[in-house]
């Protein structure tokens, strides 16, 4: 039987990563099906769900899929739940366990994560019924000028970050952590440098406070990149370098690996930068692995050219196909 730092590296292979399909039924009804004028409803979930988990090959490329709970409950065309149909391809299936997000008391523009009550009994019947091998909590950090984030929705968010963690551990399975630096905003490079340094050595901090096993975590983090309403284009080689600036200032080398969202990021801005970033990484003989767990860049290709149309699947498919190839040969 593998242990949960087994998993964690399992989780982080080379060459390959994980596919983020975590979305609530809003997210993905409002962000994913809408905008390619499917109509939303739990049978075009369901296939947009097929859509990418049957498509033959994946497991050349995929380690793991983040469900969410609607997902858990249903099968492939086949009549083979999803959970099981990716365990049979070798992917370890994984669970968003987290409820969301709701305005934080002390700082009313900021959120924390909620999901912490009935977390151990949700956790053992992911486990038990559905043999899940990882789960995913995210926080979401917003930031504006220098007022946010405050220091208190930074410690807030890492405390209950690992609190779950260590949860989850002791359910037998790995967390993933993912204190997500909202792209919102006209801040700077610079400035999203510095509150990433703030949230991830926060983060760290807390959860070696609170015993978590540190060899048995991912790291989900963003990528430092300029806040979209700030009329400035990174280069690659500018992210790469601000990004690993951080991770190799803040992030213990007993990490069995980081993943990055895409967080935003069109699918070839999310492939170019990773590219940019797997190269330096590299070339500063980075402690841990370094790999994807992207939702939209990985998706929204496939989304556009399948187009509810069943007659699309094919072809739909083929280019989910491609986008993983072009995601995964970027960390090499």
């Amino acid at each position: 039987m593998l242990d949960l730092t087994d998993i964690a590296q399992s989780l982080v292979a080379h060459g390959k990563g994980i596919l983020a399909a975590d979305e609530s039924g809003d997210t993905a009804d409002n962000k994913r099906l809408k905008p390619h004028g499917i109509e939303p409803s739990e049978e075009n979930r369901r296939k947009f769900r097929d859509l990418l988990l049957a498509t033959p090959g994946v497991e050349q490329y995929l380690t793991g899929v983040i469900l969410y709970d609607e997902t858990l409950h249903q099968s492939d065309d086949a009549g083979t739940p999803f959970a099981k149909s990716l365990s049979n391809k070798g992917i370890i299936p994984g669970i968003k366990v987290d409820e969301g997000l709701e305005p934080f008391p002390e700082s009313p523009d900021e959120t924390i994560t909620k999901g912490l009550l009935g977390l151990p009994e949700r956790l053992a019947e992911y486990k038990k019924t559905y043999d899940t091998g990882f789960t995913k909590w995210r926080a979401a950090i917003k930031i504006d000028g220098t007022r946010l984030p405050t220091a208190q929705a930074i410690h807030e968010n890492a405390k209950r970050l690992a609190m779950y963690a260590l949860e989850v551990q002791k359910a037998g399975m790995v967390p993933m952590v993912e204190p997500e630096m909202l792209l919102d905003g006209n801040h700077s490079r610079m400035r999203a440098k510095e509150v990433l340094t703030d949230v991830i050595g926060m983060l760290m901090q807390v959860m070696e406070e609170q015993a978590v096993d540190m060899s048995a975590i991912i790291l989900k983090t963003s990528m430092v990149l300029s806040g979209k309403d700030s009329g400035h284009t990174d280069t690659p080689e500018e992210v790469a370098a601000d990004t690993m600036s951080v991770l190799m200032d803040t992030v213990p080398i007993e990490v069995p690996g980081i993943v990055f969202l895409s967080g935003g990021q069109s699918p070839d801005q999310a492939t170019t930068n990773l590219a940019a970033i797997a190269k330096l990484a590299k070339e500063m003989n980075a402690p841990w692995p370094l790999t994807f767990s992207y939702a939209r860049a990985l998706q929204e290709d496939a989304l556009a050219t399948w187009a509810g149309k069943d007659e699309n699947i094919p072809a739909a498919r083929e280019v989910f196909l491609e986008r993983l190839k072009k995601v995964s040969a970027a960390l090499t």
